[in-house]
Parts: structure tokens; C-alpha cells; sequence
């Protein structure tokens, strides 16, 4: 001890001591670390060896099934291939799964003919025996042994069944004439000797099967499905489609290499037989509606659907006293499900005491069943009244038709594919109760036309137009919101209404002088009105807390007597030359140009529509863009100012010169306009025929000489169109001295043809 505390002595050594301590430690520290890392190396390599085998087995499964799967249908099953057939990939799994467990229909129509056979047969059965037909478990016990013909591909009978490779046999069984008709047909002698296959992987392929008349025949005799043994009278099949004698499913089924080089894909739509156009989901019977049909008549006519309201509108009050209404709905070869399920939908959730009348007006449908079938099942309500057109008159006359017999203090017009929400009516009734001149509309709410759910939509929507006047939704803005201090449930001002859905005080809506008589069918009526409500003191509100359901469909299903887009142009024009005021040239500047011409379109006389406006005493369009529709982008013109490059064009007596830019001098202000013309008061710009100059013309808005396409600055005025006696375009030039204003072809390096206003809009 004392040679240690001797050795310890000094503080030296007692540093060098801990030193070699903390040495040693570390090297402790090192090898447990190296050991631990060890450790969990080997776990690891464990694992991945543990997880290659698995891998190394199922590759080897898969590979038995390519080797395995497509054998002789007799062969024993292999467990291996049959847990990879039921794997997650199956072919068949999946298709279940997209038939929702539903059996799949073959390929072969409705005869339900099945052909199963198996490529590259390992071993072929022994000879004498017949390849065996395909029995139903589930009818196995019951059912005797069913007499055969085996046929070959041409149809002649066998006497011998062999079965050849890459050739199948069809056992056919026909059904025994028996005038009893009810007593089972009596088995063939050895028929119940044949031997029973083993189960065998469903997912088969057809290989060199050769589709004949004779198959046609066999199959116009009986039904056999092989794999089942299922017996169906010729009677019970509604449609028998014939097999095409040039289908060659040898060739469908066979991979040829072809020779090199390319082509364009192939419009393959080949079938067996042709197609059923009255089936589910035919193209035919799409356009019956545009929307699920099929679907639509599964579902029950009064279903329910969910309460979307919000909640505060459970708790409002309403008037005790509140006017009646008669719904109207017009239709024309509607579906049957959806128009009865609109009425329902009336019926089952409006106050009796409200409700008037529902009037039917029957645009003359040319559909058996809207006529005495819809008679009939309508006689059970006494509320339901028909109305029937001689000729096709269009939604809106029958609008107008609906309106004369109606005997309701209010008018409510609904589309026949809705479903009315609970607590509909009433909202919309005591808008109308506190003043006469609202015409409210309900919240339209969608119906799915792919699979008919009922889906909620935003609160704060209202109907707005763009140009050419096409209607549209526009959410309200957040600041508009907080400035009005809104809530979900107070009504919303509504520029543009749909037009499908609302109400209206019926003697207000004569007062407006309804609609327009002049317009045709369908298309510009919700433009007219709303226009109309709003210019001529009356208001359109959305009312959160009426909703109603409308299915949406991707096309307008009805016929137009004549052309449905000049139809719809022709009521656009209307509506824009009597309500637009100086705005028209919007619309006739977005693509309606060729409406100005009357020789191409008669849009009908417009006077007693200008007659009623003054009568009215309504508003101008400045004034409804200002206070009804700030948001709307409509600048009069596109652009204005003036037109200049080193020095700007000048109007004075009569002439048009070059002069020093000046913004004081109305001389050289110009508008470029919608339809572009460039413009000063009432003269334009135009082209003359000779000599390149350029001459003064009264402004003649259905004039195309007098137009110029202007895009942006810097770019040319280039003369539209490209010329009626030039070969070539022609653009707007100044004289190089700056004396004249020519027109030459277009050069876009020519700097004497770049053009600028003070001013662009759009």
C-alpha cells in the first residue's frame, strides 16, 4: 500500500493515471459497440436471406403458373397455381370487383355460350372418351345426365370424340319435345359414365376456336353454357343476335408477328353479334336522357334525400297568411322515373294549403307513356292537371301556355328532373308576401346524372353572365360578405338568375309583360327576364334556405325544330338589341358579328318590345352594370384616344392628315371598337377599291369592309378581312413624309405600320 501511495505521489502521476484509466474505458466502450453492431448485422442479414427465399418461392409459384395454368382441363390441380390464381392480381377477382359480384357476361351475347379450353394440353385423354362437359355443383345433386352430340368445327357429328389438341369439342344438348312440357328429358345410355373433371383454374385461355354457322345453329337450337350443366329453352331468350360469318376469332386470339414499319391504331370494336341498342348503357339509350337512366328507374319515387339547409333556417318564422302557387312544369319526352319523382317530390314536402295546382304542360312528347299511361297514374291526384300542346311550342311558350290556366296567386316554375328539399316552399313564398316585386330562387342543389346522389353545394353562389351573355356561378367575395355582414342563411342579390326555378307574384310577371313571345324554343329567356326584373324596378334574390335538386346533364337532350345554335343566337339578339343599349356591341364583338347582317338573320320585329321598356319606364343597362352588376367587365369600347406613331391622326373637314399629337384637340380622338372599327363620332375608317388610299365612310356597324384587327401596341391596324379585292392582307400606313395615310401589304418590319392608342380596355 505503501509503494502504491509512493508510486501516486505527485499530481503528475495521478494525471497520467486517470489518463490510462479513460484509455482503457474507451477501448471497453469500443468492442461492446462493435459487438452490439454485430449483433444487429446479423439480424438484419437474417431477415434479407429470410426474405429472398419468400421471393424465390413465389417467383417459382408464378413461373409453374404460365408452365401450369393453361393445361389439359382434365389435369390435376396444382395447389401452388391455385393460391396464385387467388392472388391479388386475378384476373377474375378483379373483375368481380368491377361487376360490384356480379356474374360476368361472355363474350359471346346472350346465348351465354362459355368455351373453355386450355393451351398447350400436357396429355391428351385416352381414346374413346369423350372430353368432358362442365357440371354446376349447385346442380349436380339434382339434375340427371344430359343427352350430347358432339360436333366438330364444321357442325357434322363425331363418332368418335377424340379430343385434338388445340381443338374443342361442344356438347350441345337438346331439349326433347314432351307434350307433357314439364316432366325432366330422359338420360342417353353411358351418359352418366363420363368422367368428372377436377377443379381447374378459372382464368382460361381460347386458342384456334373456329366460330361458324353451324355454331349459330346449335346455338339457335339449345343454350348450353359450358362449365354449367344449365339447359334454356329457345323461349326464354327476349334476343337472339345471329353470329357474323366473318368474325374470325382464330385471328383475334392468335399473336402474328407482323412486318415492320407503322400504321394507325386500330378502330377494333369487333362483336360476335350485333349489339342490343335498346341494352343498359348503349349509346341510344343514353341519349334517351343524358344522365343514368337505368339507375334513375331503380330508385323509389319518393326517396329521401338529406335536410341541407343550414340550420338557422330551421328556427326562422313565417307569415300565417302567405300566398298559394301553382307549380308549373314543362317537359317534352322526359324520362318517366324523373318526372314522376318531380311531382312526388311537390307533393311530399310542400303545405297543402299552399300548394294550388301542379300544371303539366306536355310540349307535344312523342313518348307512349307520357300520354294515357301518365293520364292514368296522374288521376290519383286531384291537385295535377295536364296540359297538352298540339304542336311543339318550345320551353318558353309553354312556359307562357302553363302561366294562362294557372289559377295560383303565385307562379312557380320548375324544371321536370328536380327534386324538391324539405321546407322549399315556403321561403320562396314569403319573399314574394313581402314585396311583390322580388322573384326569389332556391338554392340549386346537383343530382348526379352518372349515379344520381343528391351533393351539396356552396351557400354564397349567385348567377352571373359573361359576354356573349353566357350564364355562369360566381361565389361572392369575402370582402363583399363582411361588408354586407351576411350570414348563411340571408338571401343573396342574384344579377342572373338560371331561369329553371322560381317564383314570381303572377300579376307582376304580366305587368313585365312575361316573356318575350319573339323568342324561340329554348335559350336568352333567363337573360331576357332577369334583365327585365331588374332595369324595370323588381329584384332577384337566391334563398338559402329553399333548396332543390336538378340533375345537371353534360347535353340538352331536346330536339329544336329548327337549327339549335341559330335558335339560341337569334334570342340572344333580341334580347341585346332591346336591353343592352350602347352594351350591344359587346356581344355582337365576341364572336357575333355575322348577326349584324340582317340578310342572314331575321331576329323579328323588335317594337313592341321597345314599346314595353319605355312603358316601364325601366333603367338603362349603365345603370343595372353600376348597381346591380359592378363586378362586370364591359368597357364600351376596346380602345380609345389617340391613334399615333411619330405623329397622330387628324379628322377636320373632311379629311384625315398627320398632325403633332394633342389630347386637348377632339380631332384626333378615336375609339377602336368591338366591332372593330376605328371610329371618330360617326365616320370610320375604311379601305378604298383603288389606287391603296384610304377614304371616310359612315359608320355602318354590319359592314366587314370597315373593320380592322388591332390586337395590342406595336402591332399593325391590319384591314379585316383579308381583302374583297386584294390577293393579299392589307394594314394601315403612314406616308414616310408623314402626309398621307395608305394602306399597303402587311410587313411586319415596316415600323411606317406600327400603331398605338392612348388607351386599352381589353
Amino acid at each position: 500500500m505503501m509503494k502504491l501511495r509512493r508510486y501516486l505521489r505527485g499530481s503528475g502521476r495521478v494525471l497520467a493515471f486517470v489518463f490510462a484509466a479513460s484509455i482503457i474505458w474507451l477501448l471497453f466502450d469500443i468492442a461492446a459497440l462493435r459487438m452490439s453492431i454485430n449483433d444487429v448485422n446479423s439480424l438484419m442479414l437474417k431477415e434479407r436471406v429470410i426474405r429472398e427465399r419468400e421471393l424465390f418461392k413465389k417467383q417459382s409459384k408464378m413461373s409453374q403458373v404460365i408452365k401450369e395454368g393453361f393445361g389439359h382441363p382434365i389435369q390435376r390441380v396444382n395447389e401452388a397455381v391455385t393460391q396464385a390464381n387467388n392472388g391479388p392480381l386475378n384476373v377474375d377477382k378483379l373483375a368481380e370487383k368491377v361487376y360490384r359480384g356480379r356474374k360476368r357476361e361472355h363474350i359471346f351475347g346472350e346465348n351465354n355460350v362459355d368455351f373453355k379450353q386450355r393451351n398447350r394440353p400436357k396429355s391428351p385423354p385416352p381414346e374413346g372418351k369423350a372430353e368432358p362437359v362442365f357440371h354446376d355443383k349447385s346442380r349436380q345433386q339434382n339434375e340427371q345426365p344430359k343427352q350430347h352430340v358432339a360436333l366438330d368445327a364444321n357442325g357434322k357429328k363425331q363418332p368418335d370424340a377424340k379430343v385434338q389438341s388445340g381443338v374443342l369439342d361442344i356438347k350441345v344438348v337438346e331439349i326433347p319435345k314432351n307434350k307433357d312440357g314439364d316432366s325432366p328429358p330422359k338420360p342417353i345410355d353411358n351418359a352418366k359414365d363420363e368422367p368428372r373433371p377436377a377443379e381447374t383454374p378459372s382464368n382460361t385461355l381460347i386458342k384456334d376456336v373456329k366460330v361458324n354457322n353451324a355454331i349459330a345453329e346449335a346455338q339457335d337450337k339449345a343454350n348450353v353454357k359450358v362449365g354449367e350443366d344449365k339447359v334454356v329453352g329457345k323461349e326464354q331468350l327476349p334476343f337472339v343476335p345471329k353470329l357474323q360469318k366473318e368474325v374470325d376469332f382464330k385471328e383475334n386470339v392468335t399473336a402474328v408477328r407482323k412486318k415492320p414499319g407503322v400504321h394507325k391504331v386500330l378502330l377494333l370494336d369487333v362483336t360476335q353479334a350485333p349489339r342490343n341498342p335498346k341494352a343498359v348503357g348503349q349509346f341510344e339509350e343514353v341519349e334517351r336522357g343524358f344522365f343514368n337512366v337505368h339507375l334513375s328507374d331503380q330508385i323509389p319515387l319518393d326517396r329521401a334525400i338529406p335536410d341541407t339547409r343550414p340550420e338557422t333556417c330551421k328556427d326562422n318564422t313565417i307569415h300565417n297568411d302567405l300566398p298559394s302557387t301553382s307549380v308549373i312544369f314543362c317537359f317534352v319526352d322526359e324520362v318517366w322515373s324523373t318526372l314522376l319523382r318531380s311531382v312526388h317530390s311537390v307533393l311530399n314536402r310542400s303545405p297543402p294549403h299552399l300548394l294550388k295546382e301542379i300544371i303539366l304542360v306536355d310540349d307535344c312528347s312523342t313518348r307512349d307513356y307520357l300520354k294515357k299511361q301518365l293520364d292514368d297514374y296522374m288521376a290519383q291526384f286531384p291537385k295535377v292537371k295536364i296540359v297538352r300542346l298540339k304542336e311543339r311550342q318550345g320551353l318558353i311558350r309553354a312556359r307562357m301556355a302553363g302561366a294562362e290556366v294557372a289559377k295560383g296567386e303565385v307562379l312557380t316554375f320548375l324544371d321536370s328532373h328536380i327534386e324538391c328539399n324539405v321546407g322549399w316552399l315556403e321561403p320562396l313564398l314569403e319573399r314574394v308576401y313581402l314585396d311583390r316585386r322580388k322573384v326569389p330562387c332556391p338554392v340549386i342543389e346537383v343530382i348526379s346524372d352518372q349515379d344520381m346522389s343528391y351533393v351539396l353545394v356552396d351557400n354564397f353562389q349567385r348567377g352571373i353572365f359573361k359576354w356573349p351573355l353566357v350564364f355562369g356561378w360566381s361565389p361572392l367575395s369575402e370582402d363583399y360578405i363582411k361588408k354586407n355582414n351576411m350570414t348563411i342563411a340571408d338571401p343573396i342579390r342574384c344579377p342572373i338568375m338560371a331561369g329553371g326555378l322560381f317564383s314570381i307574384d303572377k300579376n307582376y310577371f304580366y305587368e313585365l309583360g312575361a316573356y318575350d313571345p319573339g323568342l324561340d324554343v329554348w335559350g336568352g329567356e333567363n337573360m331576357e327576364i332577369s334583365f327585365k326584373i331588374w332595369m324595370c324596378g323588381g329584384e332577384i334574390e337566391i334563398i338559402p334556405c329553399s333548396r332543390v335538386g336538378h340533375i345537371f346533364r353534360g347535353q340538352n337532350p331536346y330536339k329544336f325544330p329548327k337549327d339549335r345554335q341559330k335558335t339560341v343566337e337569334r334570342n340572344l339578339a333580341r334580347v341585346a338589341e332591346v336591353w343592352l343599349d350602347e352594351y350591344k356591341d359587346l356581344f355582337y364583338g365576341h364572336g357575333y358579328h355575322h348577326l349584324l347582317n340582317r340578310n342572314n338573320m331575321d331576329i323579328g320585329d323588335l317594337s313592341e318590345q321597345i314599346a314595353l321598356r319605355k312603358k316601364l319606364k325601366c333603367k338603362s343597362f349603365k345603370w343595372y352594370l353600376d348597381n346591380v352588376y359592378p363586378d362586370a367587365d364591359a368597357p364600351v369600347v376596346k380602345a380609345e384616344g389617340l391613334v399615333c406613331l411619330r405623329k397622330c391622326l387628324n379628322l377636320q373637314k373632311g379629311s384625315l392628315t398627320f398632325e403633332t399629337c394633342d389630347l386637348n384637340r377632339q380631332s384626333q380622338h378615336f375609339n377602336y371598337t368591338w366591332l372593330k372599327q376605328l371610329q371618330h363620332q360617326n365616320v370610320c375608317i375604311g379601305p378604298q377599291s383603288e389606287g391603296g388610299r384610304i377614304g371616310l365612310y359612315l359608320c355602318d356597324r354590319a359592314s366587314a369592309r370597315l373593320r380592322w384587327y388591332h390586337k395590342v401596341p406595336s402591332l399593325p391596324l391590319v384591314s379585316q378581312p383579308i381583302a374583297f379585292d386584294y390577293a393579299q392582307l392589307m394594314c394601315l400606313e403612314a406616308g414616310s413624309k408623314g402626309d398621307a395615310v395608305l394602306q399597303r401589304s402587311c410587313d411586319q418590319n415596316n415600323a411606317f405600320q406600327k400603331w398605338e392608342l392612348t388607351h386599352y380596355f381589353a
